[in-house]
């Protein structure tokens, strides 16, 4: 499996990975793999492939056609049966780091249900390997699958568990986010290293089509996991901070997770929750991941000791914004106001950037990234793949009619070359990591 996201030399493209009607993949080798931009079929490129990193799934896609690229005719195809057998269409799902470059090829037929919230990388199949066309952007080992020992991991949280009773969080942590979901950050919290989450909201003010922790039974996709069902005290928050900041190496203690609402709702909570903090240890990052939607808020948390934030955003253009996270009290330019409270306090400011082959390496939505990321000055953009049914997406945000993108190679390369200061990256940075790279 490959490690670090490095492309492979290839002669050829693999072969097409189809799934039968039992979900059992395996090639065509008449086709060869293809990909899409928003709607559109595209060819990949052989130097954008790299090994399936390991920790990744695999998925069949039901009741999709795969597509593939027949090289002696030169031209699509799109596959219904093999052999006398119905075909479907397969895709990756990748491991954390990972930044897809081209999306799963299929045509869906007209009662296919909607997909399940993950991101449908494009995957192929030659020498006895899985290619999928990927960079890895952020070589932070923290959630790489290889270095969690379940073994371990179990009993650091069972006896965990026993140490702090009372302490409703971290209980929640455990049972929920360890134990029952496999959250990465939570097994780091209970192997005391690196980013520890701090869930903290039971309630939020978007309704965004792919939130993972709530969904209305219209959307007809289920939320991968539950959310948070009670709101922990200021003591709970402090004790669970305290213990990792003081113990863990390149600490982080990081509020606004996927089993919880928006933590910024809660500004009393965290403000009380971070002074308290601050107080007993100077030591580590104390993060808000975020949707921004209340920038005096920020501001007071940000006097309480809060040192970053993580602003979620699907697009750099309001009118993809509010389709995506469709907010309730707020808008797009409080988000903007948040990122400029953020640079006013001199703070590092990240965007949780959804990355949408089809819509954010459109020359608008980086013209608009551009100038936001100028704006404000931002430090990083964490790369993450949607997770989504992207035909559902296309029709959502009214993308269908648009031209293919830039490409993904082409978005990295404007990012670099205009705001070179941005590091690109996957994971909220360490203060060492900060204040090597804090130019301002």
């Amino acid at each position: 499996m490959g490690k670090l996201g490095y492309s492979v030399a290839m002669k050829q493209l693999p072969y097409l990975l189809a799934s039968d009607a039992e979900g059992n993949l395996f090639e065509i080798p008449e086709l060869r793999m293809a990909g899409m931009n928003g709607p559109h079929i595209e060819k990949i490129a052989s130097s954008d492939l790299i090994e399936l990193p390991y920790g990744s799934n695999l998925y069949h896609l039901p009741k999709r056609y795969p597509v593939g690229f027949d090289p002696k005719k030169n031209t699509f195809v799109t596959l219904t049966e093999y052999k006398g057998e119905a075909v479907f269409a397969a895709a990756a799902f990748m491991a954390p780091a990972y930044l897809q470059k081209s999306r799963s090829a299929f045509k869906a037929q007209t009662d296919a249900p909607r997909l399940p919230l993950f991101s449908y990388t494009a995957v192929g199949w030659m020498n006895d390997q899985f290619y999928v066309p990927a960079i890895r952007t952020d070589k932070d080992p923290r959630q790489d699958l290889i270095h969690f020992d379940c073994e371990l991991i179990e009993e650091k949280a069972l006896a965990m568990s026993k140490q702090f009773p009372k302490n409703r969080l971290i209980q929640h942590i455990i049972e929920k986010c360890v134990l029952t979901y496999g959250c990465p950050a939570a097994r780091n919290m209970v192997l005391e290293r690196w980013e520890a989450p701090a869930p903290s909201s039971q309630s939020c003010n978007a309704s965004c089509l792919g939130c993972i922790s709530f969904q209305n039974a219209e959307s007809c996709v289920p939320a991968t996991q539950n959310r948070l069902d009670f709101t922990p005290s200021a003591e709970e928050i402090i004790e669970l901070g305290v213990l990792h900041l003081e113990r863990a190496p390149r600490p982080i203690y990081s509020f606004g997770q996927g089993c919880e609402g928006e933590p910024i709702l809660n500004g009393e909570l965290l403000e009380e929750a971070i002074g308290g903090i601050r107080k007993r240890t100077q030591k580590g990052i104390i993060n808000l991941n975020s949707n921004a939607s209340r920038p005096d808020t920020l501001e007071k948390l940000y006097q309480a000791g809060l040192d970053s934030i993580r602003v979620s955003l699907n697009s750099a253009q309001k009118e993809y914004y509010h389709k995506y996270y469709r907010p309730r009290g707020y808008g797009f330019e409080d988000v903007c106001q948040s990122l400029q409270v953020t640079r006013d306090f001199n703070k590092w400011s990240s965007l949780n950037y959804l990355i949408f082959p089809g819509l954010t390496d459109q020359k608008a939505e980086w013209q608009a990234l551009d100038t936001l990321l100028k704006a404000y000055k931002v430090n990083m953009i964490q790369t993450r793949n949607l997770n989504i049914d992207p035909d559902w997406y296309i029709e959502e945000m009214g993308i269908g009619g648009q031209e293919p993108g830039m490409g993904i190679n082409q978005w990295i390369t404007q990012v670099k070359s205009s705001t070179p200061w941005v590091k690109l990256g996957y994971f909220n940075p360490p203060k060492e990591e900060m204040q090597q790279q804090f130019y301002l």
